[in-house]
């Protein structure tokens, strides 16, 4: 046999993994997110009418009027999946959920959305038994969405186009640790590291912090105080997808579904050496 009759005869095969057919709905997601951040830049851009809830945590007409928009467009979508959304859950209107549902949060971050931060986001998270398999996350006041499928893998979406992102392993310097910038416990941060090397610590509002862990930006996040499984499912499922971790202080993957959806404290990080 010729060399040229070789080459042709090398060919590549190809994967024929199969992918989960939740992936296909991933591109709907991101422009439903799209849309939602648009409608929160236009609230962004003139009085957001900020409220206080019963929780005593903030609500502003874009977390209603985005989590309305959002909630029409995935009931069109998946018409049999639950919905559990913040704002209607506030409200008194929770879902009987199954193994498979969706997580909701319209405005993560509405103390930087009030101070005109910019880290606020957009999130929308697919739970399949106890955990996020898809996931996007949208910070429309900087322009970035990150989006992530179990088995598939994680992106970056801005004017430059798409990315595939990744978690990266701690550099020699040490760790970068995100903290939040509203919810912060300083002291029990620096107690948690207090043996660890740490090269910065950089504080970032909203689930936004998990998007940069699943960038591979920084190294660890830890959260000690009270979070809804809606702050972060969307966000857990673009870190996963890029290789990084969600747990709790025990070391126990953080699940959802839970009664109440309150989250217990977590650390959440990339790469593990």
């Amino acid at each position: 046999m010729t060399r040229r009759k070789r080459r042709a005869l090398d060919l590549t095969i190809p994967d024929m993994t199969p992918r989960p057919a939740f992936v296909e709905w991933l591109p709907e997601l991101r422009r439903l997110a799209w849309r939602a951040g648009e409608l929160v830049m236009s609230v962004y851009a003139g009085n957001c009418n900020a409220r206080v809830k019963a929780d005593a945590s903030p609500v502003t007409d874009a977390d209603e009027q985005a989590e309305a928009l959002i909630v029409a467009g995935l009931a069109s979508l998946a018409p049999t999946l639950p919905i559990v959304a913040e704002e209607a859950v506030a409200a008194g209107r929770v879902p009987p959920i199954g193994e498979r549902f969706w997580l909701v949060d319209p405005l993560d971050g509405t103390r930087e959305f009030v101070q005109r931060n910019l880290e606020f986001t957009v999130n929308i998270a697919l739970i399949e038994q106890g955990r996020p398999v898809l996931g996007v996350v949208l910070a429309p006041a900087l322009g970035q969405l990150y989006s992530g499928a179990a088995g598939v893998g994680a992106w970056r979406h801005d004017t430059t186009g798409e990315t595939a992102i990744h978690c990266r392993r701690v550099p020699p310097a040490g760790l970068t640790v995100l903290a939040s910038r509203s919810h912060g416990d300083e002291a029990a941060l620096r107690a948690f590291l207090d043996d660890r090397q740490i090269a910065a610590i950089r504080h970032v509002g909203s689930s936004l912090k998990l998007c940069l862990l699943a960038a591979g930006e920084a190294d660890l996040y830890a959260r000690f105080g009270r979070t809804m499984e809606w702050d972060i499912a969307a966000g857990h499922a673009v870190l996963a997808a890029a290789g990084g971790h969600l747990r709790d202080l025990a070391g126990q993957a953080v699940g959802y579904g839970k009664p109440g959806f309150e989250n217990p404290d977590f650390v959440a990080q990339g790469l593990v050496s």
